[in-house]
């Protein structure tokens, strides 16, 4: 496969990342920032990026806004929150036409990289406050995006879960914030904290298409400049002694949600990170995994069951929906399978076909150019430099052994059951 060559450049208060591919007809632009996970921060910095992306200076209404996106040929803007460990991620992302596709030999790249800019540092904003109006309406619907996790049990159990996993740790904390810390966000304040981001957090702007990487820097070099800072980092918990807990909550739920959590005591670059991946995709990563197999196929425990590592948390996460009454014994068979995994009771055709299926799946992911910018923030966040060929070897080259050896080290740490109101009547 061709790998991926990405040229980092030292900008003033950031890093630009250029990814010069001919894989794709658009360019990409995507400004990333992280700080850590602060309780007092986490609610006003999930609201920042929606406030900004609404409106700027130059297009003060969102119907400005998008229809000069429309007159760049449909560019494409949007924002997000992420969590990676105990870091919260604001990215910013435009998708934009690449004019050497086109009859017209506008200068796209370009106004996208100067749209980006307007975005992030001329914000519609006067005497140190944001416009109240867009902060109201944003505060609205963030009350939405966190109600929503309430309201979708799934996403509730695996958010109640982390937060008995992890209490007293930053990875606790909701990547939204809280809707009672809502209320006290106004537009002076929040402009505050938006200063206070733009001074301290780690900034990476990638750029990815078929571009010229001069000229991409010296637009970015013209657009963009911050301060110099030292990203603050954070120390990843990493917790040998773990005191295995059960918690239940009982709520007006028709099925239940087991979910069960893993210490992996391995993080991304890490030695045997690579190994981590593989025991995740024979445990319980893939339906062809031990998890589907033995918990739903073999024993119609679960209408579903999965397991997803957190590679910058050192945490594996497994998943089911099951009927109130199964409770203890798909307890007992999803340990089962750990202590499967353990005692090296699986089969090279299931190291094969599981190392085949991560490696499509990483392929794909490197189709999109927004999947080739969170493979490569892999290392901004870990501070580490692990090449797309680096991962794809050290996975393909992964040993029984080692893949035994990775899997002693995890240890279980919660089981969460949220259970039906009728469940213990």
């Amino acid at each position: 496969m061709a790998v991926i060559s990405e040229s980092i450049k030292d900008m003033k208060g950031y890093k630009l990342h250029i990814v010069k591919t001919e894989k794709f007809k658009t360019n990409t632009i995507v400004w990333k920032m992280k700080a850590p996970l602060t309780s007092e921060d986490a609610t006003k910095r999930a609201l920042l990026p929606y406030v900004l992306q609404s409106n700027s200076k130059a297009y003060p209404s969102t119907s400005k806004f998008r229809s000069y996106l429309d007159e760049l040929y449909g560019a494409n803007l949007f924002v997000d929150v992420s969590k990676k460990g105990e870091y919260q991620v604001l990215s910013f992302s435009l998708e934009i036409a690449n004019e050497k596709f086109l009859s017209d030999r506008n200068p796209l790249l370009k106004k996208g990289m100067q749209l980006m800019a307007e975005i992030l540092v001329n914000p519609l904003a006067d005497n140190e406050a944001f416009d109240k109006e867009t902060v109201e309406k944003e505060k609205r619907t963030l009350k939405q995006r966190i109600q929503a996790v309430y309201d979708d049990k799934m996403r509730y159990s695996n958010f109640r879960l982390v937060q008995e996993m992890c209490k007293d740790e930053p990875y606790a904390l909701h990547v939204n914030g809280e809707i009672d810390d809502i209320p006290q966000i106004d537009e002076k304040n929040l402009y505050e904290y938006y200063k206070k981001a733009f001074a301290e957090d780690e900034l990476d702007l990638f750029i990815i298409g078929d571009v010229d990487e001069t000229e991409v820097q010296s637009i970015a070099e013209e657009l963009l400049q911050f301060d110099q800072r030292t990203p603050k980092l954070v120390e990843p918990v990493k917790d040998a002694h773990v005191e295995e807990k059960t918690v239940k909550d009982q709520e007006d739920v028709k099925q239940g949600k087991l979910n069960i959590g893993y210490r992996t005591n391995v993080l991304y670059g890490d030695n045997d990170y690579y190994a981590l991946q593989v025991f995740n995709g024979i445990f319980g990563g893939f339906s062809h995994s031990k998890l589907f197999l033995n918990v739903r196929e073999k024993n119609s425990l679960a209408y579903y069951v999965a397991s997803r590592l957190e590679s910058h948390k050192g945490l594996m996460m497994v998943m089911s929906g099951i009927e109130f009454e199964n409770f203890e014994l798909a307890v007992k068979i999803i340990r089962e399978q750990m202590e499967a995994m353990q005692a090296g009771d699986f089969t090279d055709q299931e190291i094969e076909q599981t190392k085949a299926v991560i490696e499509n799946q990483m392929l794909e992911t490197m189709d999109t150019a927004r999947g080739m910018v969170e493979v490569l923030y892999h290392n901004v966040v870990s501070h580490q430099n692990v090449s797309l060929d680096d991962w794809l070897q050290g996975m393909s080259k992964t040993t029984k052994e080692e893949i035994v050896d990775v899997a002693k080290k995890v240890q279980l740490d919660t089981v969460y059951f949220l259970t039906g109101l009728e469940a213990d009547k």
